[in-house]
This record gives C-alpha cells, structure tokens and sequence, in this order.
C-alpha cells in the first residue's frame, strides 16, 4: 500500500513539473494554441479560391477577316483569359511569351471564310509556355472554349453575309461541305513551347527538395544554437575569447556544408532515379541552392534566439513549415492570393526556391533572377538580426 502511494506521489510530482514548466513558458503555448490558428486564417482571409485570368496576346494575320479589337475577343474569352493585346506581329508576340511578359498567345488562322467554303477546318494555334501539367490542361481548356466561341461568331458572320453554304440548299457547293466542317469551322490545338514537359512528379521534384532543403536547415540550426543557449554554453562564450560572430559564421558554414551534402544527394536521386529533366547550368543551380541554404539557416537562427526553450524552437520551426506548404506556391501558385498574403509569402526562402529551382532544373534559364535577390535580402536581415540579439545576450552583464 505505501508503495503504491509512494508511486502516484511521484507521478504526481513528474505531472505537477511538466505542467508548472509549461506554464512558465507562455510563448510555447502560445505558438501552440495559436500559431497554426493564424495560419489558417491569413490563408481563409487571402485565398479567393479563383484563378487568375492567363494574360494573352490574339494574333489576327491580316487575311485573317477577324475582328481586331481587343473587346470582341474579351467578350470571346470570358473570364479565364485576359485579352491584353490584339496584333498582327506573330514574332513579337511569341517573344512577350518567351520572357514571360505574358501566358498565352492565340494565333488565328488565316482566311477563315476561305477555308469554310472549301469544306476545310481552320486550326486556331494556341500557345503557351509551362512547365507545369496542371496550367497547360487549363489552358487548353480555356483554348477549346475560346474556339467554341470563334465558331459561333463566324458561322453568325457567315449566315448574315448570306454566305452560310450549310444552310443555303440552292447553292451547289453546299453538298461538298462536311457537317462537322458546318459545325465547327474552327478548332483549337495547344503547342507548348517550354523546353521541357515534365509529368507531375517531375514538376513537384524540385519543389519538394527546396521545402525540404528550407525545413532541415530551419530545424537543424535553430536546435543547435537554443541548446547552447539553454544549457549554459552561451554563458561560457561570455568569458572565452569568441565573438558572436564567429558562433553564427561557424553555424552557418556547418550546416550550410550539411546542408549541400543533403542538396547533391537528393538531386541525384531527383535526376537518376526519378528521371527529373535537369536543364540548368549547375554555377547557376549552386548559386540557388547556397543561397536558399543562407537564407534558411538566418531564418532558423533568428528562431533560436527569439525562444526561450527547445520546445519552442521546434513548435516555430514546425510553424514555418506549416506556412510554406500553404502560402509557398508548393500546393496553390502564390498570384492566386491577395496582396497582403503574397507579401508574407515572399517572406520565406521556400517561396523563391521553389520558383528558381523549377526555372533552371526544368527550364534551363529563369526570368525570376530578382528572386536571386530575394533570397539574399532575407539572409542578411535575418542574420544580423540574429547578430544583434546574440551580441546582446553574450555581453549582458
């Protein structure tokens, strides 16, 4: 009986340590309770659930005997293309495609009311420049609606100059026009002009290697540094002859070592076993990849030095993750949010690595190099403030 008693006294007295140090850490329980709450809102709040209308660009040869003006072809359109420009410039219009300026580029098909009286389907050339399966299914979809509707704007054009041979049965040459010719004059094809087309696992490779390369680095350095600082090691810093500097810049070197190893060993599974296209000039993909690394290990020092225990560490680390598979672009393409959202997004390192690494992997080339940039201003802020806070703590009396 006493054993027993002595037992749940002890249990007891482990329940009453674990909460009573809980407790004392409000921070944790609060990144807990209410960091994954905020998430979800700020993701409620930004995502509209729309997609953004694909900017195109309609060539209309000067045979064509099309409208010109970009209202026709808006009405045309709806609402899943953009209509931003109506020309008769083919290059220049595959050029704007090509650096990214814009999504789509409908080419109409020249002398279409030709054609129809020669019993032949005109094609209307659809082009787009992606990567990604998902946006050229959607643009081919958008693309087979646009044609449906060219389609009835010309068979109406057609019957109302008194040219419809389908309908006219006096004409003799009504007879050599083929039904689905009468039903459709038109059709839609889409070309997709990137240099790669990779399947879903192909796409999603590289996004999945910048969120895990973002993630290791995170956790891994924030870990380090808060255990030092809560087990007392700082406090020896203090008095030893090593500047805050030299703590972060030989964090940063090691896990940025670590975290290359990490990097080459999963391109190297992406490439050879997965069969990811890789296209990019490997100076520009190390770039990526040491700077996505910087950037991601300022992130998770500057967490280490803003908690006060290893819990807490891992609960904003996990926060961090959390927030990147949502806002990141990984799941849903980051324009599809609002303003303020996307501001957060481009926040985190993820969110330019993700973009940067399916350009060069995939692409070959990127017209996001401001990404670049990006990373970079991420890394020195977080650093130094990092810097700042440590230096701080280490020369605090």
């Amino acid at each position: 009986m006493r054993s027993a008693l002595a037992s749940l006294i002890r249990l007891l007295a482990f329940v009453g340590k674990e909460l009573t140090e809980t407790i004392r850490r409000p921070g944790a329980i609060v990144s807990l309770i209410l960091g994954p709450f905020l998430i979800m809102t700020v993701f409620g709040l930004g995502y509209n659930g729309v997609k953004r209308p694909l900017e195109t660009v309609v060539v209309v040869p000067a045979s064509a005997g099309l409208a010109t003006d970009i209202a026709t072809y808006q009405d045309l359109a709806r609402g899943g293309l953009h209509i931003d420009e109506v020309t008769q410039d083919g290059a220049a219009a595959e050029a704007k495609l090509a650096s990214g300026a814009i999504d789509v580029v409908v080419i109409a098909p020249e002398d279409v009311a030709a054609r129809f009286k020669a019993g032949e389907q005109s094609v209307i050339e659809v082009q787009v420049d992606t990567v990604d399966p998902v946006d050229e299914n959607y643009a081919g979809f958008l693309a087979s609606l646009l044609a449906s509707a060219i389609n009835r704007e010309i068979v109406k054009r057609v019957a109302e100059a008194g040219q419809s041979y389908a309908i006219a049965a006096a004409d003799a040459a009504a007879a050599t026009i083929p039904p689905d010719v009468v039903a459709a004059p038109t059709r839609a094809e889409v070309v997709n002009t990137a240099p790669s087309r990779p399947g879903v696992t192909g796409f999603f490779g590289p996004a999945v290697l910048a969120l895990i390369l973002q993630h290791l680095a995170v956790t891994l350095v924030a870990l380090s540094l808060v255990r030092e600082r809560t087990s007392g090691v700082i406090e020896l810093f203090r008095v030893a002859p090593v500047s805050p500097f030299e703590v972060l810049a030989g964090k940063v070197l090691a896990f940025a070592l670590l975290g290359g190893l990490i990097a080459a060993t999963s391109l190297a599974l992406l490439v050879g076993v997965l069969h990811v296209p890789m296209l990019a000039d490997p100076r520009a993909l190390v770039l990526t990849i040491a700077l996505l690394l910087l950037a991601s290990l300022g992130v998770g020092l500057f967490i280490a030095v803003v908690s006060d225990s290893e819990r807490q560490t891992v609960q904003l680390s996990l926060l961090v993750l959390l927030a990147s598979v949502f806002f990141s672009g990984f799941v849903l393409a980051v324009d599809e949010f609002s303003e303020p959202v996307r501001t957060l997004a481009y926040a985190l390192p993820v969110t330019h690595g993700i973009r940067l690494l399916q350009d060069l992997m995939l692409r070959g080339s990127t017209t996001h190099a401001w990404e670049l940039g990006a990373l970079a201003l991420i890394a020195a802020v977080t650093l130094v403030a990092t810097w700042i806070r440590l230096r701080s703590s280490m020369t605090r009396a």
